[in-house]
C-alpha cells in the first residue's frame, strides 16, 4: 500500500534459447549477483523442466520510481584467462540468442513489440544481446536498433526500463494494491562514466577481437502505473492473448471432428449393414448345405481367439499402456479445471509423475489378466516386466540425456538428490503397487471367450497387398496421427521453442477424438482381416494404432530440421533423446486404445453368431 511500502523482489530464472537445446542458470553467465542470494522451494516438476529460479540483485519499493540506477559493474582484463572466458560464454550466450526470464509476484515480466498486421506479442522472456556477424547480417534482436549495425560486433542489453502496473483497491474497499501487469524494454548504452549515470548515448559495444580492457554497467530505471482495468485473477490475460493461434486450434478440432465422422459412418456401415446381414445370413440354418457354406469372419470362429505369439510381451505393453492412458487422462482433466496452469509452475509434470508412480495397480492387474487369458504360466517374469521394463527404458535414456547435461553444466541437469527420489518412487511405491496390481489380476479367472478355440490351427489363406499385415497396420496411423498434428505443432513449441502452452480445453477434446480415432480405425482394419480369414488379430490391433508414435517420430524429424534453428551435437543428441521417451510413451497410449477397442469388437461380434 501507499503507506506500508512494500520492497518488490524480482527473482530471474534459467535461460535458454531457441538455438540450443542446453538451457543455464542466471549465475553461469556473469551478470550481476544478490549478496544474499535466496532460492524459493521448487516442486518435482519444476526440477525436471530444469527451472532454476532464484533471487537477484533488482529490488524495488513499491511507488518508488528509479532512474537509470546502477546495479553493478563487471570488468574483464584481456590478460586475464578466468576473465576472458567469462567472456567468451557471455558472446556465446548472445550469438545463440539466449533469453532471459524474469518473474515478479509469480508472474512473468515482458517484453512487448509490434509484429506482424499491427498485433503486439508479448514475450515471457528478452534477449542478453545480440550480435552482427562478420559479413555484416543483423541477427536475432539487433533488428529492433539502426544503430546495432557494425560487423562482427556483440551488443548488450546492459538496462532495462522496467514498468510495473497495479491494481489499487482504493475504490473498491480494501487497502493497498495488487500487482496486474510487469513489462520491461531492453536497451543497450555505453555508460562513459559511473558516477554520472544518463542512460542515453550510443549501445554497448563488445568487439569479436577482446584486445583491450572492458568495462560492462548494469543499470535499470522502473516506473510505476495504476492500471484498474485489469484485474488480479485474470493478469495472464494479455500473454495469453498475444498468442494468436486460436483459430488454428478451432481449424485443428474441425479437421480431427471430419476424420472422426468419417471413420464413424464408416464402422456404422459395417456394424449395421454388413455384420447385421453376416450375423443374420449366420444364424439362418435352412439346411445342411446352408450350414456348411460358412465364409468371410466366421470361418476363423474355431482360431480367432487363439493366443497371440509373444503373448508375454504384449500383455506388458498394454499394462504400461493402461498405465499412462489413466494418467493422460486425469492429467489433462484437471489441466482442464485449471488446476495446473502456467502460473501454477511446475503443477503439470509434478502431477503426471505421482499419477504414473500411483497408478502401477492398474498396469499390474492388466497386464497380469490379459497374461493369464493368453494362457501363459511365467507369472512372476511378466510382473517383474511391467514393473521395469518401459520403465527401465525410459530411465535410462533420461539418464544418458542428464549425463549430458551434466557434463555441459546445463541447468537441466538434474541433481543427484531428485534422480534418488524418483527411483525411491519407482521402486518404493511403484513396483510394489504393480506387484499389488498383479496379484489380484492373476487370482481373476481368465477372461472368457464366446467361442472355443480349435485343437488345430487353421491355415490362413494367401492375403492380397491390402489384407497383409504391414499395409494394414501402416495405414491405420494415418488418420488418428491426422487428429493430433496441429496440436502437436503447438505441444513441440511450448517445450523445444519456449513458448507457454495454456490450451488444456482443446488438447482435451483432442485427447478424445483421439481415443476415438484409434478404435475406429483399428475396429475397421481388424474387421478387414477378419473377412479374408485372417485371425491373427491380437499383435496387429495394438500395432494399427500404435504405428501413429512412428509418425510422430517423422513430424519431430521434420520439425527439427524445418522450424527450429537448433546447433551443436550435443543439443542434437539430447532432442532426440527426448523425443525417444515421447514416442515410447505415444506407442504404448495408442497401441492400447486400439487393442481393448479391437478385443471389444471382436468379442461382440462372435458373442452373437450361432456357432456349432
Amino acid at each position: 500500500s501507499s503507506l506500508f511500502q512494500s520492497l518488490i523482489e524480482l527473482f530471474v530464472n534459467r535461460l535458454d534459447s531457441v538455438e540450443s537445446v542446453l538451457p543455464y542458470e542466471y549465475d553461469a553467465f556473469d551478470f550481476c549477483q544478490d549478496t544474499e542470494e535466496k532460492r524459493p522451494s521448487e516442486n518435482l516438476g519444476q526440477v525436471l523442466f530444469g527451472e532454476r529460479i532464484a533471487s537477484s540483485p533488482y529490488k524495488f519499493t513499491f511507488k518508488k520510481q528509479e532512474t537509470c540506477k546502477k546495479v553493478c559493474t563487471r570488468s574483464y582484463d584481456p590478460g586475464n584467462s578466468a576473465d576472458k572466458s567469462k567472456l567468451a560464454f557471455l558472446k556465446k550466450g548472445m550469438q545463440l540468442n539466449y533469453q532471459h526470464h524474469w518473474i515478479i509476484d509469480n508472474m512473468p515480466v515482458t517484453w512487448c513489440y509490434d509484429v506482424e498486421d499491427g498485433q503486439k506479442y508479448c514475450n515471457p522472456g528478452f534477449p542478453i544481446g545480440c550480435f552482427v556477424t562478420p559479413d555484416g547480417r543483423v541477427k536475432d534482436a539487433c533488428v529492433i536498433n539502426s544503430e546495432f549495425n557494425k560487423k562482427n560486433t556483440f551488443y548488450l542489453f546492459n538496462h532495462v526500463d522496467i514498468t510495473i502496473m497495479y491494481h489499487s483497491g482504493k475504490d473498491e474497499n480494501w487497502p493497498g494494491a495488487r500487482l496486474v501487469m510487469a513489462r520491461l524494454r531492453p536497451q543497450s548504452y555505453k555508460h562513459t562514466d559511473e558516477n554520472n549515470l544518463s542512460c542515453e548515448g550510443p549501445p554497448m559495444e563488445i568487439p569479436g577481437d577482446f584486445n583491450s580492457k572492458l568495462n560492462l554497467i548494469y543499470t535499470y530505471s522502473v516506473t510505476f502505473e495504476e492500471k484498474n482495468n485489469i484485474k488480479w485473477a485474470s493478469r495472464w490475460d494479455y500473454i495469453l492473448e498475444s498468442m494468436p493461434h486460436t483459430n488454428i486450434q478451432w481449424f485443428s478440432i474441425m479437421n480431427s471432428l471430419v476424420i472422426v465422422l468419417f471413420l464413424s459412418g464408416m464402422v456404422a456401415m459395417i456394424i449395421l449393414r454388413t455384420l447385421h446381414k453376416d450375423i443374420a445370413r449366420y444364424n439362418q440354418i435352412d439346411s445342411s448345405e446352408d450350414a456348411q457354406e460358412e465364409f468371410g469372419w466366421k470361418l476363423v470362429h474355431g482360431d480367432v481367439f487363439r493366443p497371440p505369439r509373444k503373448g508375454m510381451l504384449l500383455s506388458v505393453f498394454l499394462g504400461q499402456g493402461t498405465q499412462i492412458f489413466i494418467m493422460t487422462f486425469i492429467t489433462l482433466f484437471l489441466a482442464c479445471l485449471g488446476f495446473l496452469s502456467p502460473a501454477n509452475r511446475g503443477a503439470l509434470m509434478t502431477c503426471a509423475v505421482v499419477l504414473w508412480v500411483l497408478l502401477g495397480t492398474p498396469a499390474g492387474y492388466v497386464s497380469a489378466r490379459m497374461y493369464k487369458t493368453f494362457r501363459g504360466e511365467k507369472w512372476k517374469t511378466n510382473v517383474l516386466l511391467t514393473a521395469l521394463l518401459c520403465p527401465g527404458i525410459v530411465f535410462a535414456d533420461f539418464f544418458i540425456m542428464n549425463l549430458i547435461l551434466w557434463v555441459k553444466g546445463s541447468s537441466a541437469a538434474i541433481p543427484f538428490g531428485t534422480l534418488v527420489a524418483i527411483l525411491a518412487m519407482w521402486f518404493g511405491i511403484s513396483v510394489p503397487l504393480t506387484f499389488v496390481g498383479a496379484y489380484f489380476g492373476f487370482k481373476e479367472k481368465p477372461i472368457e471367450h464366446p467361442v472355443r478355440t480349435n485343437q488345430i490351427p487353421r491355415q490362413i489363406p494367401e492375403q492380397s497387398f491390402f489384407t497383409k499385415p504391414l499395409p494394414g497396420i501402416i495405414m491405420g496411423g494415418i488418420l488418428p496421427f491426422g487428429c493430433i498434428f496441429i496440436q502437436l505443432f503447438f505441444i513441440l513449441n511450448s517445450i523445444w521453442s519456449h513458448q507457454m502452452y495454456y490450451m488444456f480445453g482443446f488438447l482435451f477434446l483432442v485427447f478424445i477424438i483421439l481415443l476415438i480415432t484409434c478404435s475406429e480405425a483399428t475396429v475397421l482394419l481388424c474387421y478387414f482381416h477378419l473377412c479374408a480369414e485372417d485371425y491373427h488379430w491380437w499383435w496387429r490391433s495394438f500395432l494399427t494404432s500404435s504405428f501413429t508414435a512412428v509418425y510422430l517420430f517423422i513430424y519431430a524429424v521434420h520439425y527439427f530440421f524445418s522450424k527450429l534453428q537448433i546447433t551443436g551435437t550435443a543439443s542434437t543428441i539430447l532432442y532426440f533423446g527426448y523425443t525417444m521417451i515421447m514416442v515410447l510413451i505415444f506407442f504404448l497410449f495408442t497401441g492400447t486404445i486400439g487393442f481393448f477397442a479391437c478385443f471389444w469388437f471382436v468379442s461382440k461380434i462372435y458373442s452373437v453368431v450361432k456357432v456349432d
